[in-house]
């Protein structure tokens, strides 16, 4: 009689450990990469510079970045050091030019985001087909408020303007998870981003 007590006191302990732990799960990022050779060619403690106006903003009344821009810089920076990279000291001229943007909408799930195009050096592909995003997501109960959070960094040649590497990590969050949170969302993006930098050039992958 007291192991069935103890049974039925356990089971429902362990399914709200089960569930709750589907419910704080990260989803899968989806990931894509361009790059040409150079980036091989790339020294330890090359410097870079960060253009402080977000990639995809035009300049002609461009607002200052924002605060979730900025944990996407810090994000992203430290995995540029991470690589070997070192930021060039304030004023001071670098051989890279890292331009950094991110994006966030909404839809309920079971939505479906466009294809967007990426490219380096006249090679293009597209990311995005929403294969994979959401998966594991969806726990029942319905429809839910869902945020695509999308990061996109490109590095150019600082004297020529040419792209050398390039890439997008998006994924879609329910809008109400600890993941959605911008230093959340931010690391984890950067981290998918940069895994096993450079990456297969024009290969999508799919990061956990």
């Amino acid at each position: 009689m007291s192991m069935m007590r103890h049974f039925s006191v356990a089971l429902p302990l362990a399914a709200a450990l089960v569930l709750g732990g589907c419910a704080t799960a990260v989803p899968p990022v989806e990931v894509t990469r361009f790059h040409s050779n150079a980036v091989a060619g790339w020294a330890p403690g090359t410097r870079y510079s960060v253009d402080a106006e977000p990639l995809g903003v035009a300049a002609e009344g461009a607002a200052p970045p924002s605060l979730e821009w900025n944990s996407y810089r810090s994000a992203v920076e430290r995995q540029l050091q991470l690589q070997g990279l070192a930021p060039a000291p304030g004023g001071a001229r670098a051989p890279l030019k890292v331009r950094i943007g991110f994006d966030r909408a909404s839809h309920e799930s079971g939505g479906w985001r466009s294809p967007v195009s990426v490219g380096v050096g006249g090679s293009t592909g597209s990311y995005g087909s929403g294969v994979g995003l959401g998966v594991g997501i969806n726990l029942g109960g319905g429809s839910r408020r869902m945020t695509d959070l999308q990061l996109s960094v490109r590095i150019d040649d600082a004297a020529t303007g040419q792209a050398l590497w390039e890439g997008r990590a998006l994924t879609a969050v329910p809008a109400k998870a600890p993941a959605n949170q911008p230093s959340l969302a931010a690391a984890k993006l950067a981290e998918a981003l940069f895994k096993d930098f450079p990456g297969e050039s024009g290969r999508t992958i799919s990061v956990q």
